[in-house]
């Protein structure tokens, strides 16, 4: 139960931040001298970097940053993977042979790895990261619903309908989907945490989010020149990434632990 109120706490402040960066001015990207490397002080929650700018402000934009490219990429994922998914299962034959073979071949090809390469292709900025996870996110939802279909497709609520003319694209959204809602929830759980450690690691690597603009990659990546004598522009960003994907997994967690029947018959 602790658990439970602390990941949800977490996403909730993650969401506060979020939401707190559209407030902020262009005060965060002020560069002050003065502040060189300050340490935590009134005047700066959590000190200044290394062009004096206020460490807490740019890790609410952050937030902001990393937030805005998790639902997007977890969003446009979740809907061309189910998609391609769902008609895969539901057809068989040629075409889901044709289509596995498919998300097979981008298996094949390490994510992450993947992304970086387009996103070097394509070039920084946060639309090219966004575009980059998807290419590569999809798979999972794709396959995940590709068997879940394969489950659902002889069910006599699908073959009640089939025999009633019911048109293919009809039938997927009303009699199918539905029914997989659940478990693709719990993949998007997942793929939210994934996109906020792929995206700090392309901002990390220089392939995300470009200066001025401010992500926890970005941040920590520009603190190791610094971390001996200012550790709090690692720890700061550090450790909002791992608190923020720590909190999403164990929420995901719990959603699949809830939905798991025997679970629940065993808990009771």
């Amino acid at each position: 139960m602790l658990l439970k109120y602390f990941s949800y706490s977490i996403v909730v402040v993650w969401l506060l931040m979020a939401l707190l960066g559209f407030v902020i001015d262009d005060s965060a990207n002020e560069v002050v001298l003065s502040q060189f490397l300050a340490t935590p002080n009134s005047q700066s929650a959590l000190g200044s970097d290394e062009l004096g700018r206020p460490v807490l402000e740019r890790l609410i934009l952050g937030a902001q940053t990393s937030l805005f490219v998790a639902v997007g990429v977890v969003f446009f994922s979740a809907i061309i993977g189910t998609t391609i998914g769902i008609y895969s299962g539901y057809m068989g034959g040629l075409t889901d042979r044709v289509i596995t073979k498919i998300i097979d071949v981008f298996l094949a090809f390490p994510g992450l790895l993947l992304a970086i390469a387009l996103a070097a292709i394509l070039g920084p900025g946060i639309e090219n990261v966004v575009f980059a996870l998807v290419v590569v996110g999809w798979v999972g939802y794709a396959r995940l619903a590709r068997a879940q279909t394969l489950s659902l497709r002889h069910r006599e609520h699908i073959l009640a309908a089939r025999s009633l003319g019911v048109a293919t694209p009809l039938m997927l959204w009303r009699h199918v989907l539905p029914l997989i809602l659940a478990p693709l929830g719990v993949e998007a759980t997942f793929g939210i945490a994934g996109a906020v450690i792929s995206e700090a690691g392309l901002s990390f690597l220089g392939l995300g989010v470009q200066p001025p603009d401010a992500s926890w990659g970005s941040m920590i990546k520009e603190g190791t020149r610094y971390l001996l004598v200012a550790p709090h522009l690692v720890l700061a960003p550090g450790i909002a990434l791992m608190l923020v994907v720590l909190a999403v997994n164990l929420i995901g967690d719990q959603w699949r632990d809830y939905l798991d029947v025997k679970s629940r018959q065993s808990r009771s």
